[in-house]
């Protein structure tokens, strides 16, 4: 189908479909706001990381997110320390704005339930072992084709570690070993080092979420749903971009550099008076603006560091005269100077002084959700919308808190 054609024409009666199905779903499970998801059922067999936290950003956006967990419930609500009461502060943080049922699929009954939730889904999300979801029928083809109530429509997204034909056990943490990312980590002279989060677990849910919303357009347009994969490599692979890159497109297998950068100087932390400050010099105009405000600006009519090609190659010779003009003043006095003509530069935060500069930026990072005895602070979503809004009405789930309703739902039909 061309553009044309898919843009010109209405998609066909493609007949009751499983959001007509699910149509009266709020007088059971209501949701507050206008998301632009409003009205999509989603029905989230993700646990841990990558999978909930691409259900919670469909969440934030309006859709109706039915979490569903074993009687043990998801890992992440054992995961502690940090907890707020009881509650793992790990699983607070990519839960909010859905609904909990707890479902033992080993018994028969209520691997029922979950079937007819899967019929009844516009969007499924799950990141079992490949092929785990197959012998309780809860697999794509099962649902899409062979179920008593099959689904044809569903947009189903599966995320696993390495892809679907592989069933090495995952966790974010191997991916970022196995992938290379820790090679680029760290010292030069040092150990490899993790990133301090999960971040190919959030890199992957994020492209698990635009995986969906692409297959919402293609059902829009076809109403067809659809199979969509992601895995953590793979997006490891992407998220590498220039040095995944470097490997492609020239052969460059790049190393660790510490805090430097393999293209810019100087773009890392540098010691001042009385601490160290980021400096990023990502342009030679950029360069020439900071060579001018530490007092230096012949540096910028130096062929040695004038353009980046050659700074780079002389970064040794540059550095130590770099390092001495920022000794005159403190990384607070530096970061007002600099940032006053333009220049980029920050200090090095805690969590906790990001939290509060990201407020004094005036971003509102920290936003209550949920309503009556439960309200939990969590992070705001970072999207924001002129037309329709993000909602934060739904606190964190109790394990099986919504369990009476779902099911009262599933009656219903």
């Amino acid at each position: 189908m061309n553009g044309e054609t898919a843009t010109s024409q209405a998609p066909a009666d493609h007949g009751t479909t499983a959001r007509d199905q699910a149509a009266s779903i709020a007088d059971f499970l209501p949701r507050a706001g206008n998301g632009p998801l409003s009205g999509q059922v989603v029905v989230d067999f993700s646990r841990v990381l990558a999978g909930p936290y691409s259900t919670m950003m469909l969440a934030d956006l309006g859709a109706t997110v039915i979490k569903v967990e074993g009687p043990g419930g998801d890992d992440t609500r054992n995961w502690s320390p940090p907890v707020r009461d009881d509650d793992a502060t790990y699983y607070l943080s990519i839960n909010r704005n859905k609904f909990d049922i707890v479902l033992d699929f080993s018994d028969a009954d209520e691997l029922s339930v979950a079937q007819k939730l899967a019929a009844r889904a516009d969007i499924i999300v799950e990141n079992f072992k490949p092929g785990g979801l197959k012998k309780f029928g809860l697999d794509y083809d099962s649902v899409s084709t062979s179920n008593p109530v099959p689904n044809a429509e569903v947009i189903y997204a599966s995320v696993t570690g390495f892809g679907a034909h592989n069933a090495l056990p995952s966790y974010d943490l191997l991916v970022q070993a196995m992938s290379g990312f820790m090679s680029v980590t760290g010292s030069p002279d040092g150990s490899p080092y993790r990133a301090g989060v999960a971040v190919f677990d959030v890199i992957t849910g994020l492209h698990t979420t635009i995986g969906i919303m692409a297959a919402i357009q293609h059902k829009n347009l076809t109403g067809e749903g659809q199979l969509v994969e992601t895995n953590l490599m793979s997006s490891a692979m992407s998220g590498l971009a220039n040095q995944s890159g470097a490997y492609a497109a020239a052969g460059v297998t790049p190393t660790r550099m510490g805090n430097a950068h393999p293209s810019l100087y100087p773009y890392q932390p540098m010691a001042t008076k009385d601490g160290e400050l980021i400096v990023a010099a990502a342009n030679d105009g950029q360069f020439a603006a900071l060579a001018t405000a530490l007092g230096r600006p012949d540096w910028a009519e130096d062929e040695r560091f004038a353009k980046a090609k050659t700074r780079n190659a002389n970064r040794d010779e540059l550095e130590p005269e770099l390092l001495e003009a920022l000794q005159q003043h403190t990384a607070q006095e530096w970061f007002e100077k600099l940032t006053a003509v333009g220049l980029p530069c920050a200090p090095i935060n805690s969590i906790s002084q990001g939290v509060e500069r990201a407020r004094d930026l005036g971003l509102d990072p920290i936003v209550e959700t949920g309503q009556g005895e439960r309200i939990i602070p969590t992070i705001r979503n970072p999207i924001r919308l002129a037309k329709s809004e993000v909602s934060y009405d739904l606190a964190p789930p109790e394990l099986g808190a919504d369990s009476d309703q779902v099911r009262a739902w599933i009656d219903s039909l």
